[in-house]
């Protein structure tokens, strides 16, 4: 018998659950007749493991039939501002470079990837975001960076 304990842990390792998106809005980019628009995107979501950061993440969303059923392949183009927004903490040391968040942008292979990166010297986050495919990647991407405080000092692993 399974413990019950490791079923949300398979759960969340299944679906690739990392900081989780939050939509702030929305443009309509072109008029489709059935289905909704294609849109440009705006998501938020914190770092999961500093307190006090905050990535927007604004991508292309593809409308139209396939869209509305999830067939579509979003575009790969997508661009990144990470912000402070409230005091930096950190809730464990952090490794050099992890990734934070990735959500699929077709039904089968591409995803769109943030990581996290630190930069240690200058005491700053770094965030990249790209999008890849299961065979051939994207080389289109975007970068961001947080300053933080001299006064407090980044745990790195």
């Amino acid at each position: 018998m399974k413990s019950p304990s490791l079923i949300p842990l398979l759960l969340a390792s299944l679906l690739g659950l990392g900081a989780h998106a939050e939509t702030v809005g929305d443009v309509d980019t072109a008029f489709k007749l059935i289905g909704p628009d294609h849109k440009i995107v705006v998501e938020a979501y914190d770092d999961p493991k500093v307190n006090g950061v905050t990535c927007y993440v604004s991508r292309a969303k593809t409308g139209g039939v396939s869209g509305a059923l999830g067939l579509a392949e979003d575009k790969s183009e997508a661009s990144i501002a990470c912000r402070q927004v409230g005091p930096i903490s950190f809730k464990e040391p952090l490794p050099k470079r992890e990734e934070v968040y990735s959500e699929r942008l077709s039904i089968m292979f591409k995803r769109l990837r943030v990581v996290r990166m630190v930069d240690a010297r200058r005491n700053a986050l770094v965030y990249l975001t790209y999008s890849d495919l299961l065979v051939d990647g994207s080389p289109k991407n975007a970068i961001t960076a947080v300053a933080v405080d001299r006064g407090t000092v980044i745990p790195v692993k």
